[in-house]
């Protein structure tokens, strides 16, 4: 049988706990008591040795699954989601009596890769892709592997950057435009690999993936570094040396620390927490793991210059404009609404439309520029570290010497 762990608690006897291992259909090689004193009279034995923890209990006794036989109100749903995280963290599956967590299965790959994984959709996470791909891409050859709910049937290889052009005519035979893929291949301008997903578990996996496809494309290259870069809050299915996990201040410390995101944090090397600098999120997350993070800003970056003139600002979510060259006479936060955007555009007079490579970006607004003769900029969201914050720079390539295994610069 099955050799588990069991999670047990003090508020049932130690009789119906020693029946209850007596009848599941595991061998119990150990327990783990996470409180609870209702029913415990003192001396209690429950035919297996008491481990200290749930960490001690598998560096000891090599356990193949967590099995929960604790309830109510000693592990509420918070705290049995901390510790099914902890379970998945270690390798092992975390059962329950109507429920099943299993560890998303990651792929070895046989060169140095990194993983940038999010906590949900519009974090920034592909941002700090491009970020991380550029900084490592000074020194180094790097290919980034996206997989995105719009991505390719069959995995796509992108060598150099793409144009607006390119992506016009992309959007007009019929394919989605604005992946991630053809993004970073803009901003960072390395080599990308375009994958697709669907469906997204708690726990980061997915229904189906083209992802591995293209990971064994990426590796065929040899690169120095592979970049797997992940879609939402689902993880790239890689053993990665690395690990990046990127979260929004605007989800909240509930939800970026709680539910299964516990997980993603114990797996990461480093948090990057877009949007705002919350001090309760960073107590929790490091309550969780003592991880490095640094808090950032998004800031529009155009890659090309906008000399000051009319410029109208096409983005995903609200974004400053006040640092732009530009004078600004409209500013879109509205790509992912194609009705609203189309609705905005039509009381846009501009020379340069300044887009994002998201959403609708290419298929409605560069192809309005396109046909009111005005020019189409990229606009790439960096994220930029806050006064006071540790140096991003610095921390992405301490996450690039820890995938690659060198020494640390000092």
């Amino acid at each position: 049988m099955t050799r588990a762990v069991a999670v047990i608690d003090g508020e049932h006897y130690a009789d119906v706990v020693r029946q209850a291992l007596a009848e599941l259909p595991y061998e119990f090689v150990a327990a783990v008591l996470v409180g609870g004193r209702e029913k415990l009279r003192g001396g209690e034995t429950y035919g297996v040795p008491l481990a200290t923890g749930l960490r001690e209990a598998v560096a000891e006794y090599a356990p193949e699954v967590v099995v929960d036989l604790s309830d109510e109100p000693v592990l509420g749903p918070d705290d049995r989601m901390r510790l099914a995280s902890h379970a998945l963290a270690l390798g092992l599956p975390y059962v329950g009596a109507d429920f099943r967590f299993d560890p998303p299965a990651f792929a070895p790959v046989d060169v140095p890769a990194i993983a940038v994984a999010g906590t949900g959709k519009r974090v920034g996470k592909t941002a700090l892709t491009g970020k991380l791909a550029r900084l490592a891409a000074e020194t180094r050859d790097v290919v980034v592997v996206s997989m995105g709910r719009g991505g390719p049937s069959e995995p796509e290889v992108v060598e150099s950057q793409p144009t607006v052009d390119d992506l016009v005519a992309r959007s007009r035979a019929g394919a989605h435009a604005a992946s991630d893929f053809l993004e970073t291949a803009v901003v960072a301008g390395v080599p990308t690999v375009g994958c697709r997903r669907c469906g997204g578990g708690l726990a980061g996996e997915t229904w189906i993936s083209n992802a591995l496809d293209g990971v064994a494309l990426a590796a065929a290259r040899r690169p120095d570094l592979l970049i797997c870069d992940g879609s939402g809050a689902a993880l790239p299915p890689v053993a990665a040396d690395a690990r990046i996990l990127v979260a929004s201040a605007l989800q909240g410390p509930e939800v970026v620390t709680g539910y299964l995101n516990a997980y993603r944090i114990l797996i990461s090397d480093l948090v990057v927490v877009t949007m705002a600098r919350d001090a309760e999120l960073r107590r929790r997350i490091q309550e969780v793991k003592p991880v490095p993070i640094v808090a950032c800003e998004l800031r529009l970056r155009p890659l090309e210059p906008l000399h000051g003139r009319r410029t109208a600002v096409f983005a995903a979510g609200p974004a400053s404009t006040s640092h732009l060259d530009a004078e600004v006479v409209h500013a879109s936060a509205s790509l992912a609404d194609r009705a609203r955007l189309r609705e905005e555009l039509e009381r846009v007079d501009a020379e340069v439309y300044l887009v994002e490579i998201k959403a609708a970006g290419i298929d409605v607004v560069a192809e309005a520029a396109r046909a009111r003769g005005a020019e189409v900029v990229f606009a790439d969201n960096e994220p930029v570290a806050l006064p006071g914050e540790p140096d991003l720079d610095t921390e992405l390539q301490g996450v690039v010497q820890a995938a690659l295994k060198e020494p640390a610069i000092a």
